[in-house]
């Protein structure tokens, strides 16, 4: 018998385990499930240990098959690692990704310097809210935002999340928006993906969250499309202070109530996998980024 398991059975296991689902992994690694299928049970007859447990419907991994996964793990990473490592010496490109307001609100106004200051790095700036995978997706570096804990990364807080109120200059003026209680009369645009209304109304405003519920809201799933809603006079949005300061500049809106800033426990963090070393150019951007940050209020 061969000295190592088969390597392509090894993949095909490490994405089934990872994903909990053998059509999951096929469409990973390009291939049919019956392909996976195939390629764990020629893992279990090198190993002589059944790995998954098979149902109609369902595969579920046995209790070697979790040992298995859990010994062999950090051994395939290392391997995963040293090998972009070395692919990476003469690569000058460098792939981010952000949620997509930063990236349009704060990021896409200073992208420019960089390229400036490193002409000859290609930036691959990519935006979405979900948490990106760094053992599997092509990333090298990440701006998250959470709560700044993950065990599996470095993390360096750019900016701490706080909730504030905003609307158009005319919106507040027809309105009479005087003093937080008057919002109840407004029309309140509830990000989703920060939706902090009960808490800032209850702090502010002094108002039950079923107080709350009565006013009248507008449910939004994409932060910049509710800055753009408040912008455009249809009500009033909480959003982060860095995510405004460009309108607020502009007079397209204006801080409702500057007092009272909620501080959330979420924050802009820097984010990358402990342990790995950054290229050459993965290292200045991570550098320029910081220094670009500097001036913010971490808080």
């Amino acid at each position: 018998m061969a000295a190592y398991p088969p390597l392509n059975s090894l993949r095909a296991f490490e994405a089934s385990i990872r994903l909990n689902s053998f059509s999951l992994a096929a469409e990973e690694l390009n291939v049919t499930p019956g392909a996976v299928g195939q390629q764990i049970k020629k893992l279990e007859d090198w190993l002589g240990m059944e790995l998954f447990t098979r149902s109609v419907r369902q595969v579920r991994p046995t209790a070697d098959g979790l040992d298995y996964a859990a010994r062999i793990g950090p051994a395939l990473r290392q391997i995963v690692d040293a090998s972009q490592q070395v692919r990476g010496r003469s690569d000058r490109s460098v792939r981010v990704v952000m949620p997509p307001s930063f990236a349009a609100k704060w990021f896409s106004r200073r992208m420019a310097r960089f390229l400036i200051d490193y002409p000859t790095t290609s930036l691959h700036v990519g935006s979405q809210s979900q948490m990106i995978d760094f053992n599997r997706d092509p990333v090298d570096i990440a701006v998250r935002y959470f709560d700044g804990c993950d065990d599996s990364l470095e993390t360096v807080l750019l900016y701490r999340g706080r909730a504030a109120a905003y609307c158009a200059p005319s919106y507040r003026d027809y309105m009479g928006l005087a003093k937080p209680s008057d919002l109840v009369r407004a029309t309140l645009l509830n990000d989703i993906l920060h939706a902090w209304w009960p808490e800032w109304l209850g702090a502010y405003a002094g108002l039950s969250a079923a107080n709350v519920s009565t006013i009248t809201q507008i449910e939004i799933d994409q932060t910049s499309m509710a800055i753009e809603a408040a912008i455009h006079g249809q009500g009033v949005v909480l959003a982060n202070p860095l995510l405004t300061e460009e309108d607020i500049a502009e007079g397209k809106l204006v801080h409702l109530f500057p007092e009272n800033v909620l501080t959330v426990p979420f924050g802009y963090y820097l984010v990358h996998p402990k342990n790995r070393a950054h290229r050459g150019q993965v290292k200045l951007f991570r550098d320029w980024l910081l220094a670009e940050a500097h001036e913010l209020d971490v808080g």
